[in-house]
């Protein structure tokens, strides 16, 4: 890694900043080079109000509150750096430990605590009032050391001021010019906000290739980078910025013959995207005739256009979550019908699976944070089916709207994190009394009831397949959370995320399970989750039964073109000599061999 050099200076008299690589894990393909937007140093635009002087009190907890949050938050983040490679946890672990002495009984929480007793101000204004005077004094102290920590009493101001206004530390929604967005953690309401078309792409500081927000990014086409150890502290606002989501790579005020490599290896990639898309017209059929059927996930509404110009064939997986990100209320039936009714008008005929909300984990809305929900570990607590359940008005809003929409073409209706039989029998209860409830209000919706299907993401799911092929109407195994489950591994924490293997002999077993039973019972069966939409695993997901894959629209002309050059046959007879395997890496090497023997061929 290089470091700047502060002495250099160009012709015009300004200081010159040394080109620096910094590493990460590749989460989405492709190359962005732009400038670079720290997400978590935006300014905070703060009023002052003046408080009563009974409320002086409650405005006071209301800072020890927000100083209470800060000091978790830091504390999160240091014992996630904890296992970070190389340097980067002292370097990281320092830094941290700065922040938390400033929001422990410092000079900046006493006197903001003073503030509010004494001039009787709101507690943002104080903060801000607070850092001002500290900047001066130790600006007046002409020490670089101390020079250099006013810019972490800003930022751990500004940390303070946002806890305290419950604001996000993004405003990507208003940014343009291809901008880079480089943060601590980009989360998948952030990612929401990220137009490709004025954001070129995104590196963090934490999160993995499985999480949500990698997810979205694949689904947006936006380059991305994440677990790169001191993005944060070394990038410089509006500096020229390159990342690389193929080979996991950010680079900081590159030199111009790094420049000028980037910008061909980004034309080279356009070109290899303009060259698969010739595909979007070709069927997906092996070399031996059997046609596969190839539909998109979409994250945002934005994503349709492109399922449609890389031929998808219906949309395999709607996330409804993007309705709730980013607000503080929740749509009702008419904005939801809108959107779902646009959808499968959109696809002209073509199939759209709407799966009902799964809100937790990493994707908890803002208007469900606040309550029991955020309770405890999101991925195991109340979320998916269990939440839309419990939240019966929640679920009959969504159900209402998607049956309204369903006289508009063909619309399935998928369940998430289902697993027992029992919860797809009280669905149908509630789809009947919302259907009696649209009749009675003498609303549209349609005559025949949508197929509902089921997630299949959870480890009993897949034991107890056959149970739930005869209460569901279709499966869709959703890898992603499979994988987790079955492996016990946060797919969103870049500390294990080596750790999340798609091949793993147990995981294996679990889809073979999944679709044994479907077959048994006729059902449809198809895959929705990333795995779905890597070349790699073509074959051994073909071999093992499934002819439905779902993935993010921008992987369909790779897969169409994985299997074109596929044999059937070959792929069965592999994947029967895989699953006789009992070790990821024997897996992994016959995989790989025949692969690579396809491409031969």
């Amino acid at each position: 890694m290089r470091i700047e050099d502060e002495s250099g200076t160009n012709k015009s008299g300004e200081k010159k900043h040394d080109e620096q690589r910094l590493a990460g894990i590749p989460v989405s393909p492709g190359i962005a080079i732009g400038t670079a937007f720290i997400g978590d140093r935006g300014p905070i635009a703060v009023s002052e109000t003046t408080i009563a002087e009974n409320a002086v009190s409650a405005e006071r907890a209301r800072f020890a509150d927000a100083v209470t949050n800060a000091q978790k938050q830091l504390r999160k983040l240091k014992a996630r750096a904890a296992t970070l490679p190389g340097s980067a946890p002292d370097e990281i672990g320092y830094l941290l430990d700065a922040h938390l002495a400033m929001v422990t009984n410092s000079r900046l929480v006493r006197g903001v605590h003073q503030r509010i007793a004494n001039a009787r101000i709101n507690a943002e204004r104080a903060v801000e009032l607070e850092i001002e005077t500290i900047a001066k004094s130790f600006a007046q102290m002409r020490d670089s050391y101390l020079a250099a920590r006013i810019e972490d009493i800003r930022v751990v101001g500004s940390r303070l001021i946002r806890n305290l206004i419950k604001k996000p530390y993004v405003t990507y929604a208003t940014l343009d010019g291809g901008a880079i967005v480089l943060a601590e953690e980009v989360t998948p309401a952030d990612t929401a906000l990220m137009d490709p078309q004025r954001v070129g792409g995104f590196a963090a500081v934490f999160g993995g290739p499985e999480g949500h927000s990698a997810i979205m990014a694949r689904a947006l086409g936006l380059p991305a980078v994440m677990g790169v150890a001191g993005l944060v502290t070394r990038a410089r606002p509006d500096a020229t910025v390159i990342i690389d989501g193929s080979e996991g790579a950010v680079i900081l005020d590159p030199m111009p013959e790094t420049l000028e490599t980037y910008r061909q290896r980004q034309e080279d990639y356009r070109d290899e995207r303009r060259h698969l898309g010739r595909l979007r017209r070709l069927a997906a059929v092996t070399r031996d005739g059997v046609e596969i059927r190839l539909e998109a996930n979409l994250e945002l509404p934005i994503e349709l256009d492109q399922a449609l110009a890389n031929g998808a064939m219906g949309l395999g997986l709607v996330r409804t979550e993007f309705l709730f990100l980013n607000r503080e209320d929740l749509p009702d039936e008419d904005e939801q019908y809108e959107l779902y009714a646009g959808l499968v008008r959109g696809m002209g005929g073509r199939p759209v699976t709407l799966r009902t909300l799964d809100a937790g984990g990493d994707k908890l809305p803002e208007a469900l944070a606040a309550g029991a929900y955020a309770a405890g570990d999101a991925a195991l607590g109340l979320r998916g089916i269990r939440l839309s359940l419990k939240e019966r008005r929640l679920f009959e809003t969504q159900l209402a709207a998607m049956l309204r929409a369903a006289r508009e073409g063909p619309l399935r209706i998928m369940l998430p994190m289902i697993s027992t039989a029992g919860e797809i029998r009280r669905t149908r209860e509630v789809i009947d009394q919302v259907a009696r409830r649209l009749r009675r209000r003498g609303v549209p919706f349609a005559e025949v009831t949508p197929a509902l299907g089921v997630m299949i993401e959870v480890p009993g799911a897949a034991l107890a397949a056959d149970a739930l092929a005869s209460e569901a109407d279709f499966f869709s195994i959703g890898t992603n959370d499979l994988i987790q489950y079955t492996l016990a591994i946060d797919r969103g924490d870049e500390q294990v995320a080596h750790l999340y293997n798609p091949l793993h002999p147990g995981v294996l077993r679990l889809i073979q399970l999944a679709v044994e039973a479907a077959a048994r019972r006729r059902i449809p069966v198809g895959i929705c989750g990333e795995m779905a939409g890597e070349p790699r695993y073509a074959a051994l997901l073909l071999g093992l039964g499934l002819r439905e894959l779902s993935m993010s629209p921008g992987n369909l002309p790779r897969l169409k073109q994985r299997i074109r050059n596929l044999d059937m046959v070959a792929a069965t007879r592999r994947a029967e000599a895989i699953m006789d395997q009992s070790d990821s890496g024997r897996i992994a090497a016959l995989l790989d061999d025949f692969n690579a023997m396809a491409e031969l061929g």
